[in-house]
């Protein structure tokens, strides 16, 4: 995949790009030790997420897909299929779904909602993780 450039806050543009796993890790997971290491949760979480058989969206945002050297963690928001509940995961992949436990086990900050009981529309959610603390909007990325 052909990555824009980041702008001038080390981001990427406004915009959700869609790339596979491998285009992912190779643009964002390497330059520092930090970054190889957040790289390798990354590809863990992505395995037990794919193991649930019921993610329809996995979007990766936060300063793992930014220009920053040493993200502190890597920021994901799943969208998973409608009839999907916790306790129907595989057991390791039931930490996804405990944002503490998450946090400490797995050294990544994840969200996640029902697609069909989400109270939220899952596009104004989506629009919600583009957007910094600071309000400025940012791109995020969207595994495929």
């Amino acid at each position: 995949m052909l990555w824009p450039a980041f702008n001038e806050l080390g981001d990427l543009p406004i915009g959700i790009y869609r790339a596979t796993l491998l285009d992912v890790i190779a643009h964002f997971g390497h330059g520092t030790a930090q970054r190889a290491v957040i790289t390798a949760r990354l590809e863990h979480i992505y395995e037990l997420a794919r193991r649930t058989d019921a993610v329809q969206r996995f979007l990766i945002f936060g300063s793992y897909v930014t220009a920053e050297p040493n993200p502190r963690d890597v920021d994901i928001f799943l969208v998973m299929r409608g009839d999907f509940q916790p306790r129907d995961a595989p057991p390791e992949a039931q930490r996804l779904f405990r944002h503490d436990t998450a946090q400490s086990a797995l050294g990544a900050s994840i969200f996640w909602v029902n697609a069909e009981t989400s109270f939220a529309d899952t596009e104004d959610l989506i629009i919600g993780w583009q957007t910094r603390r600071d309000l400025q909007r940012r791109g995020i990325v969207e595994v495929v």
